[in-house]
């Protein structure tokens, strides 16, 4: 297999889905936002009708982040971008994420379903490249953890996964609606898992979509500085203050 050793720079930036088709669906509603660093990704998706006020609805949110290999497996197919999921909103697959890539231009992105039948269209949002920040928090030892912040130009993601342990009866590719639906009693704890996207700029974050919708619209105060090769601190009433930096390249 002939891998890509660093992510092109064409993926960089904040992409937005405008089509998903399937065998049984095309859907052109749903909220999607694909931050890429130049390793790092984060993902959030809101469908138009989750009521994310209920259990019920939160559920049917997706939401994940990690890292991210491009590879080029066959020279007569377009090369494999393939998303590995260290943090996910819902229960693990039982195949990978991943699918050809046809870049239609600079800013539009075409993905073809390898281990699953879809097509979606990707636009790469302006004034989201340059920039490419990847961080994890630190825990109370100066260990970092799954969190994550990241930035792609003028855009800022956060990850904060849920401390609950999946129930052991959790089958891949169950649906988190599938498992709360089986353990009412852990749904608080299971869905406790945050992520919130939005633009940072003269710093100010203003949250456009979360998990949680009582987020939204609300601007937070947020600098973000680089302390030392392998750390940096953020300034924001929401966020940790101490990280350990994955990625920093900010151009002057």
């Amino acid at each position: 297999m002939n891998a890509i050793a660093s992510i092109p720079d064409r993926y960089h930036g904040v992409w937005q889905r405008t089509l998903l088709e399937t065998p049984t669906e095309r859907d052109t509603t749903t909220w999607v936002r694909w931050l890429q660093t130049g390793l790092w990704h984060g993902d959030l998706r809101v469908p138009l009708e989750a009521d994310r006020n209920s259990p019920d609805g939160r559920a049917q949110l997706q939401g994940f982040g990690g890292t991210t290999l491009v590879t080029r497996p066959d020279p007569d197919q377009p090369e494999v971008c393939t998303w590995q999921r260290q943090i996910d909103l819902q229960p693990p697959r039982s195949t990978p994420d991943a699918g050809h890539m046809v870049f239609e231009s600079p800013v539009v992105v075409h993905e073809i379903g390898i281990h699953g039948k879809y097509f979606e269209v990707w636009e790469r949002l302006p004034g989201s490249m340059g920039t490419r920040i990847a961080l994890a928090a630190l825990d109370d030892a100066g260990v970092p953890t799954q969190e994550r912040l990241l930035v792609a130009g003028r855009y800022l993601m956060h990850l904060r996964p849920r401390n609950a342990a999946w129930p052991a009866d959790t089958a891949p590719d169950d649906t988190l609606a599938e498992v709360v639906a089986r353990h009412p009693q852990e749904a608080e704890a299971l869905l406790d898992f945050d992520i919130s996207f939005g633009t940072l700029e003269h710093g100010e974050w203003a949250i456009e979509r979360a998990t949680a919708p009582e987020q939204e619209g609300r601007v937070h105060t947020c600098a973000l500085q680089r302390t030392s090769q392998s750390e940096a601190t953020v300034k924001s009433p929401v966020l940790p203050v101490l990280w350990h930096v994955l990625e920093w390249h900010a151009p002057d």
